[in-house]
């Protein structure tokens, strides 16, 4: 995929997660998520925050953090959260076609958290979303490629993750087989797709 081509699913994701979000109940915007410590909600806050945040956003958000990235990532998102519901829904929505990327993101990474982030919401409420596959290839072989913060080849080391759906493979050892958007989940460092893959386990 160019960057045109990521950028046009990114705003397709965008679109379709805000359409997903904007059909939830009150009650359904407060299911934790995949994220641990994140409801729904902290999960829509997140993202429809990236496109948003400037340079000097994020260095005051830093220093808040007192230096930690994953802090900062958890303190916005909960900052955030206290937006009314429809208000997050309008940010994400408007959020298509802004072709910005928050500070040292990177285009890829970009794709990647639209995309596993709308799992984060969608599987433990149990809605049926698919990954566009060429997209996940893309995002794990990413995923796989760098470290911080999931570190994915030092987790599954010993691991040769194929999968059944799409031309992408990784690692040496133990095949774990399934479809690129179930392993993808897994190299972002989420269990919940775990049943739909062989060769391992919880």
């Amino acid at each position: 995929m160019d960057d045109t081509e990521i950028w046009q699913t990114i705003d397709a994701e965008r679109a379709a997660t805000a359409d997903l979000l904007a059909n939830l109940t009150d009650v359904e915007w407060t299911y934790p998520s995949l994220c641990t410590g994140w409801t729904v909600r902290e999960v829509a806050a997140h993202l429809s925050l990236a496109h948003r945040m400037g340079v000097r956003d994020a260095i005051r958000e830093f220093v808040k953090a007192r230096g930690s990235f994953n802090r900062m990532v958890d303190q916005t998102a909960h900052k955030e959260a206290r937006r009314p519901t429809e208000e997050l829904v309008a940010e994400l929505r408007g959020a298509v076609g802004v072709h910005k990327l928050a500070p040292g993101q990177s285009l890829k990474n970009a794709l990647m958290d639209v995309m596993v982030h709308t799992q984060d919401i969608a599987l433990p409420l149990g809605i049926e979303r698919h990954m566009p596959i060429e997209a996940a290839v893309v995002s794990a072989d990413d995923l796989w490629r760098i470290g911080f913060p999931f570190h994915a080849r030092k987790r599954l080391a010993g691991y040769r993750l194929v999968a059944t759906d799409a031309d992408w493979s990784a690692g040496e050892g133990t095949e774990v087989s399934g479809p690129i958007e179930a392993l993808l989940m897994l190299l972002a460092g989420r269990t919940a797709t775990i049943p739909r893959l062989t060769g391992i386990s919880v």
